[in-house]
């Protein structure tokens, strides 16, 4: 724990993961535990019970057949002694996935604003994300800047405002229906011109159609290429992590379309099937940015694999 100025102690990131991660560590490791008590070597049976308990943690079916694969080579030849190792090698693996993703490439270049792009259907708390994003980047002593360039939906402004006004960060607007990529031209050459660190740029999450939504991004991405060469840096999709393996389907298209970069995954402590992180990561192939582990303005982390997965296995 950290002490805080009034001796109230203050959770950890580590902490934090594991509490968050509460409900998918009894829906895995402790599970692993109640299969393993009731036989007396861990063999190919075992590993058969485990396959339901990996894929009810939303590790997806691939994922699960990869863990699985290389669990029952050593399983056939005994060198799974007990639970504890069984485990270890099932941390090795998940561990291993998480880190094969490719680190952030993206870069402004010195002097040139940060541009992060939200990306993700509604409901998955991308306005909240992003109020919460810009907190963390003001508590580094950053300066930040918010777009809100979702003008399809009045309420989205509104509610960008209101985080703005909590966080302390400016937001550059336009009028309801308005040109989205007329406002982040705007946001753009305003944080040029005040030497502004970062700039998070709220998108739409939905309109009339797929195609129009996706050419939507598109043409936003094309106006900040003009104005800021190289950008956007990021282009972070925001999931719901109670959505498990739906929402990986959705991911997949504005992977496609919208060239996303990283992934922050919301509502993880309210969850069981926490295992989609892994799932995103092989499947899609993209590095998990932030998780979502409550509603506070600090409860957004940066995701930390090794911190992950020790919170998965350990209820210390």
């Amino acid at each position: 724990m950290i002490q805080t100025l009034f001796g109230t102690p203050e959770p950890t990131f580590l902490e934090k993961m594991k509490q968050a991660v509460t409900r998918t560590r009894e829906n895995l490791s402790e599970k692993i535990d109640q299969v393993v008590a009731f036989t007396k070597e861990i063999d190919r049976n075992t590993l058969d019970d485990l396959e339901a308990i990996l894929i009810s943690a939303d590790l997806g079916t691939s994922t699960t057949e990869q863990i699985l694969s290389k669990l029952r080579e050593k399983a056939d030849r005994k060198q799974i002694k007990d639970v504890a190792e069984l485990k270890r090698l099932i941390k090795e693996q998940i561990l291993e996935i998480l880190n094969s993703t490719p680190p952030r490439a993206g870069r402004p270049a010195k002097g040139e604003p940060e541009v992060v792009m939200v990306v993700g259907v509604n409901g998955t708390g991308k306005t909240t994300t992003i109020g919460k994003l810009a907190h963390a980047l003001r508590s580094e002593g950053k300066t930040v800047l918010l777009c809100a360039a979702d003008t399809f939906r009045a309420a989205a402004i509104e509610q960008l405002e209101i985080w703005g006004s909590r966080t302390g960060v400016e937001v550059i607007k336009t009028k309801p229906g308005g040109d989205p990529a007329a406002v982040l031209f705007d946001s753009l050459n305003a944080a040029k011109s005040r030497h502004t660190d970062s700039v998070i740029v709220d998108t739409a999450g939905r309109l009339h159609t797929k195609a129009n939504l996706m050419a939507e991004l598109e043409k936003m991405k094309r106006t900040a290429q003009r104005i800021i060469p190289g950008s956007p840096h990021e282009v972070l999709l925001v999931m719901d992590a109670t959505t498990g393996q739906n929402g990986l389907q959705q991911a997949r298209q504005f992977t496609e379309s919208a060239g996303v970069t990283g992934i922050v995954l919301t509502k993880l402590d309210g969850t069981a099937k926490g295992g989609v992180v892994v799932a995103i990561s092989r499947d899609l192939g993209l590095p998990v940015r932030y998780v979502g582990v409550g509603e506070k303005v600090g409860d957004l982390l940066p995701f930390n694999a090794q911190n992950f997965v020790d919170s998965l296995f350990s209820a210390e």
